[in-house]
């Protein structure tokens, strides 16, 4: 009866997958490491842009591999737990730190379309009325998640492929707009060195965070066997286009003092210079639409995860309930956890949490594919290159967050800690739980 129940729900296309990941990709995170790149790198912000798209490419050949070969949309959680069957702590672990990690990334882009959806009114600074938008934001989509599959793909790619129009229209104005030619920028740019580049590669990686989500869907998707390559791979080259055109035309365009202070809103001053107000209103739109695409996204994909580590004993056995395989309870539990991390603040230390944990788990899923790569027939020199690459990134953003900001370092290993004392605790009042997720 479930196996023909999962048939039937396989109603994700190629173009809705690629929706997902792309949506859950490119969440207005580009704009903050923009500021960040150019800060450090100057008119070579693209060139490092992509190197980290290359990066992100590296680990999601094995999430590709390990995805196809288990295709259980458990994802990381699963893949971890069913590779290395005899450490199901360190399983239910990963799955504590990933969930929390999807749930502060959820926050974080339900502020981000608050303060878009009111900068441009007199009350943009009232942060009750952030707060209040960004609950009503994630209310929003937690519906559409519940209420249909299909549904949520088709709102999916109609906001995915609006914002990806948008946004390249806006960069590629400014790039024709500009006065200057990269070639003179980075001659002004000489002392600039690759150690800085590679620095920035690394911390850009985590704005490719988000194409992992497609796995999640794979008992909603048609032909997994084939989808998910094209789906991920094809969604990771999208993103390091728009991300490669978006970098250009700021660089070309906007004084590189002006990107640094503003950040987010950098673009659309840029865009308002050349476009006027219409410009200015394009770039809230594409953020507005690239925040509600990464909610949607996120917490489709977590939501399955969430249930299938609850399966398992690890999460309170009601966010294991589904309702036309739709994981109800889940999808409330982290809406209702994610407006709590807004009302709480200090989303910024919980965003880094989200990124470190991140390059981490994708370091352990290479090792995974590693052990198994026989069955999962990949490439050893690729899994070679991707484990020393994924380590070099993540000790390249431990040297830059221990030298500008050592205080947020101390408080993301806080919430490590109390993540961990966190499934510790479950695990050991959950034993039948977690003794029937292992009997499998």
């Amino acid at each position: 009866m479930n196996s023909i129940h999962r048939k039937r729900g396989r109603v994700l296309g190629v173009y809705e997958l690629i929706a997902i990941a792309v949506g859950g990709m490119v969440g207005g995170g580009i704009f903050t490491v923009l500021g960040i790149s150019v800060s450090l790198v100057g008119a070579y912000t693209p060139i490092a842009i992509a190197i980290g798209g290359v990066i992100a490419m590296l680990a999601a050949y094995n999430y590709v591999k390990l995805g196809v070969y288990f295709k259980d949309e458990g994802a990381t959680y699963s893949f971890y737990k069913k590779t290395f069957p005899n450490t199901p702590f360190a399983a239910s672990l990963i799955g504590w730190w990933v969930i929390f990690g999807y749930i502060s990334t959820l926050a974080l882009y339900a502020y981000t379309f608050s303060s878009y959806s009111i900068s441009s009114f007199s009350f943009a600074h009232n942060e009750l009325l952030r707060k209040a938008i960004a609950g009503f934001i994630i209310a929003v989509f937690a519906f559409i998640n519940i209420w249909s599959v299909k549904g949520m793909g088709k709102v999916e790619d109609l906001m995915v492929y609006t914002k990806m129009v948008i946004l390249a229209i806006i960069s590629i104005t400014l790039i024709f707009h500009s006065d200057t030619t990269l070639p003179v920028l980075f001659k002004s740019n000489h002392d600039t060195t690759l150690f800085s580049i590679l620095i920035v590669s690394s911390l850009t990686f985590v704005a490719y965070e988000g194409f992992q989500l497609v796995i999640n869907a794979v008992n909603e998707m048609k032909n997994p066997d084939v989808n998910i390559p094209r789906a991920i791979y094809g969604a990771i080259m999208l993103v390091i286009l728009i991300y490669v055109i978006i970098s250009l035309g700021a660089v070309l365009s906007i004084p590189f003092k002006e990107i640094i202070d503003n950040k987010e809103y950098a673009l659309a001053a840029g865009a308002k210079d050349i476009m006027g107000n219409l410009g200015a209103n394009l770039v809230i739109a594409g953020a507005l639409l690239a925040t509600s695409s990464a909610i949607s996204g996120t917490l489709f994909g977590s939501s399955r995860q969430v249930s299938v580590i609850a399966q398992d004993g690890y999460f309170p056995a009601f966010l294991a309930i589904r309702k036309n395989s739709i994981p109800v309870y889940a999808i409330i539990a982290m809406s209702l956890l994610a407006f709590g991390l807004i009302a709480i603040g200090n989303l910024e230390v919980i965003l880094e949490f989200g990124s470190i944990t991140f390059i981490f788990v994708s370091w352990l899923m290479a090792l995974a594919n590693l052990k198994i790569r026989d069955k999962t027939n990949s490439s050893l020199t690729i899994i070679i290159v991707s484990l020393v690459g994924l380590f070099i990134g993540a000790s390249l953003i431990g040297y830059y967050e221990f030298n500008s900001d050592i205080l947020q370092i101390y408080s993301t290993c806080i919430i490590y800690i109390v993540l961990t004392i966190g499934a510790w605790l479950y695990s050991k009042f959950e034993k039948k739980g977690k003794k029937n997720g292992y009997s499998k």
